[in-house]
């Protein structure tokens, strides 16, 4: 099963090489994996019933998510995170994605935002810890 969606570390460079479309879609697929949102989102989708063999269920929503910030306006569009596997790692198939949506019963939606208040809270723990470690660094 496939946890977090982070090939490796995005690099930007103005050289004209190696150039990606959906690269700052990419960074919000990284975000909702360091914030926690993904793990969140597995758990809020554990007793939905599918056996995930391959795709976890909160890397699937969250890739839905991503896609829609991208413009998706239908499940099919859902195929541009798969054509770049170097930013977004294995992406599901729109079937899977499709099994995702089916399976996200009145439980897994009452889940949701429980799961995006861990993932807010992790955002505003690690923010609180860099301004306490910023205010108490002496200047010179």
């Amino acid at each position: 099963m496939h946890r977090s969606r982070s090939v490796h570390r995005p690099a930007v460079t103005t050289d004209g090489r190696n150039l990606v479309s959906h690269a700052g879609t990419a960074l919000l697929s990284e975000l909702a994996d360091r914030t926690g949102l993904t793990r969140a989102m597995s758990g809020a989708m554990a007793d939905c019933g599918i056996s995930w063999h391959t795709h976890d269920p909160g890397v699937v929503l969250t890739h839905l998510a991503v896609s829609i910030a991208d413009g998706a306006d239908c499940l099919t569009d859902f195929e541009a995170l798969r054509e770049q596997p170097e930013l977004f790692g294995d992406v599901a198939s729109v079937s899977t994605a499709w099994r995702a949506v089916k399976a996200t019963a009145s439980l897994e939606l009452r889940r949701i935002p429980t799961a995006v208040a861990v993932a807010r809270e992790i955002v505003w723990t690690k923010r609180r810890q860099a301004t306490s470690r910023s205010t108490s660094t002496p200047r010179c």
